[in-house]
């Protein structure tokens, strides 16, 4: 389908949407942990990019909040994780070498939305 997406250009064709009643806060948390670029706009969904790709966050308003379960691939599982944590994440599985290569550890955050922060290991 190279060329002929219907997704916007530099968009998947599939996009995470998280509704949520404080969607500043979580625009905020994910700026802080997953260095995500955009920024929360009053009265339409944020706009997200976290490494190549897209997640919008919206609020409550027209519809029912909706947490995600989302596994993010990062540089260091360990700092990502710590930065969560410093930011009012809940560690829910601390880092861990899993039997697919991965490094993984992970997080819910204060707006329930779990994170699976990972990083693949050299082997």
């Amino acid at each position: 389908m190279p060329g002929n997406s219907p997704a916007p250009a530099g968009w998947h064709v599939v996009t995470p949407r998280i509704v949520t009643p404080d969607p500043q806060g979580l625009v905020r948390f994910l700026q802080q942990v997953f260095d995500a670029e955009g920024a929360f706009h009053p009265g339409r969904p944020a706009e997200l990019r976290i490494g190549d790709s897209w997640l919008m966050i919206s609020g409550d308003d027209e519809r029912d909040p909706m947490p995600a379960f989302l596994y993010v691939y990062v540089e260091d599982a360990e700092t990502t994780f710590q930065r969560a944590i410093t930011h009012g994440a809940t560690s829910l599985e601390d880092p861990r070498d899993t039997p697919y290569g991965d490094r993984r550890a992970m997080v819910r955050d204060d707006w329930g939305n779990t994170w699976q922060i990972a990083h693949r290991q050299a082997g």
